[in-house]
């Protein structure tokens, strides 16, 4: 197979431009011919002349040696030979699993390691405390419409994740030579995502199509021989001591099962605090693939004496602006009807800063043609997410404008004292909205907060019924978000703000909108693993994903999943019942 690289034709060329390119540059012209698109992506270095630039694999019927003699007449540096990373699942260990493995948490860790191993002959048990997508679906729709918040099934929690509700990016920037990448999205296109997502430079799905995708994945294990279990909640863990003869002074405890409880009281109960059945399950190997939403679960980890690491995470707000200021600067054009000429979709962008008091400040989750969502999941405490759907058309780009934060904004050096400073800005983002997401115009947040250090107060809250109307799933409210965050982080995000605005037009300007807060970009911990990849202070427990802190996003999150499960199955033989 021979690869060509830097292929660049106008956007919006015509058929069969390509193929025509193709056979100039390999001198073919009249050799019958197949090729594959690796990689695509848009150079809009010129703008407004904008560039399709391809790399493809091309098969012309020739043999090895033929290859590599045209690559020696051709003496082209972007046509070489094609390798790529074919993925391979390890071979089984011999250690008997007396019971089958558990993973929890249904979102992409927890699906891709759940199918790897019930693809390989393990039997998993998958649980998740939210509801299957349809289910969920339904009641993440009449949050936003009523307000009316269901701790066990919303934007963070149920089957996919918290990705569900999102923009459904699959770039990633993890350094993969071990093609669990393309094994992630190949699952992807098998369960109905489009095709171009193996090779766009920046692929999505968008959350309309995540939500017919990810039941597809849920069967497919259940057909492998894996169980999926809603609305359960993992409660505690049991472990037995380490074994007398076990050598290492420090040998973890090990894990023999754990706590399921209902995430709703049995049919007929009026409380919702008690009535439920509580079932002890027996198991040696648990993948603890959360999210970076079950504060419970974790708390659990922390009265279990597990290992647990105090971690850095980001806080801000999403920012929108009209996707045609975006697409003006990024393009050079910004008519609709041109953009489908060239055959462009709405436009991303990805920005950093540094503020002067040395923090980083970004763009991060940037969801072009998208919305704002209410992404909360405990009463009376509100977050904010950013979404889009496939074809990226609301006519709105937004993003979460954040700033890294830690101990020294944590105010200690507690384990949980992250998870607590997410909360508290939680709670007072939900009280400045009145339990509706807060939104303020930038120029009017930026005038207030320095007016406010004058003493000087502004109600000047304006902003646009049309923001309301068609960028934000959920209720919106006007609120004075400057006074959200702690100041010196208000300080370095509007210094960040500023310098974007030079580098696209009107980002700082009155088209701008703020809404808060943006407090769940990671996790606030990271549960430590050795080099088994099982817990340091448990043995059989498997921290996977980004709610343990091992990834950011939905690919590396399934890639972790999938590596877990290769971890698994190199210790152990397939479980069997009998």
């Amino acid at each position: 197979m021979i690869r060509i690289s830097q292929l660049r034709l106008p956007c919006g060329y015509a058929e069969g431009a390509l193929e025509n390119k193709i056979r100039k540059t390999l001198r073919m012209d009249g050799r019958a011919l197949r090729y594959t698109i690796v990689r695509h992506s848009v150079d809009a270095r010129k703008k407004p002349q904008l560039f399709d630039t391809y790399t493809v694999d091309v098969d012309a019927g020739l043999g090895a040696k033929e290859e590599s003699a045209l690559l020696r007449r051709l003496k082209n540096k972007n046509v070489s030979l094609a390798q790529g990373a074919e993925y391979r699942f390890p071979e089984s260990g011999t250690e008997p699993m007396p019971h089958r493995p558990v993973v929890i948490g249904a979102g992409p860790a927890g699906l891709f390691c759940a199918l790897f191993l019930a693809e390989h002959g393990y039997q998993p048990l998958l649980i998740e405390r939210g509801r299957k997508m349809e289910d969920r679906t339904a009641d993440v729709e009449r949050f936003w419409e009523t307000g009316r918040l269901d701790p066990a099934s919303n934007v963070q929690f149920g089957e996919g994740g918290a990705g569900t509700f999102s923009d459904g990016k699959l770039n990633t920037q993890v350094n993969d030579r071990t093609g669990r990448s393309g094994q992630v999205l190949r699952i992807f296109v098998d369960a109905g995502a489009p095709e171009s997502i193996l090779y766009e430079g920046m692929p999505h799905i968008g959350t309309d199509r995540l939500r017919e995708v990810i039941p597809r994945i849920r069967r497919r294990i259940e057909e492998a021989g894996g169980q999926v279990r809603f609305e359960t909640v993992c409660k505690g863990f049991t472990f037995a001591d380490p074994d007398p003869a076990e050598t290492d002074p420090v040998a973890p405890r090990r894990l023999t099962g754990l706590t399921l409880r209902p995430a709703y009281p049995q049919q007929g109960s009026s409380s919702q605090t008690d009535e439920w059945t509580d079932e002890w399950i027996p198991a040696e190997a648990v993948v603890f693939a959360v999210g970076h939403s079950a504060r419970d679960t974790i708390e659990e980890l922390y009265r279990e004496k597990i290992p647990l690491e105090q971690k850095q995470f980001a806080v801000g707000f999403r920012v929108a602006h009209p996707q045609a200021l975006i697409d003006e600067s990024q393009y050079g054009v910004s008519d609709p009807e041109e953009l489908r000429r060239m055959r462009l979709t709405a436009s991303p962008y990805k920005l950093t800063a540094r503020a002067s008091s040395g923090h980083g400040v970004y763009s991060f989750c940037m969801c072009p043609g998208g919305y704002i969502v209410n992404a909360s999941s405990e009463q009376e405490h509100l977050c904010v997410n950013g979404m889009s759907d496939e074809g990226r058309d609301s006519g709105w780009a937004n993003s979460a404008i954040v700033i890294t934060v830690g101990e020294a904004e944590f105010g200690s050096d507690h384990v949980l004292a992250g998870m607590a400073f997410q909360r508290k800005l939680e709670k007072r983002a939900w009280e400045m909205g009145k339990g509706a997401v807060p939104i303020q115009q930038y120029q009017d947040f930026r005038s207030s907060f320095f007016a406010d250090d004058l003493k000087k107060d502004s109600n000047d809250l304006k902003t646009e019924e049309s923001f309301a109307n068609n960028a934000v799933k959920g209720s919106c409210r006007k609120a004075p978000l400057h006074r959200l965050l702690p100041p010196e982080l208000t300080k370095d995000f509007i210094e960040g703000m500023d310098q974007f605005g030079r580098r696209i037009k009107g980002f700082d300007g009155r088209d701008a909108i703020v809404a808060g807060i943006e407090s769940r970009t990671s996790s606030p911990v990271r549960i430590p693993r050795g080099d088994t990849l099982e817990s340091t202070g448990a043995a059989g427990l498997y921290p996977c994903g980004e709610g343990a802190g091992y990834a950011g996003g939905i690919m590396s999150a399934a890639m972790d999943g999938i590596r877990i499960a290769e971890a698994i199955a190199r210790r152990y033989a397939p479980y069997t019942a009998e």
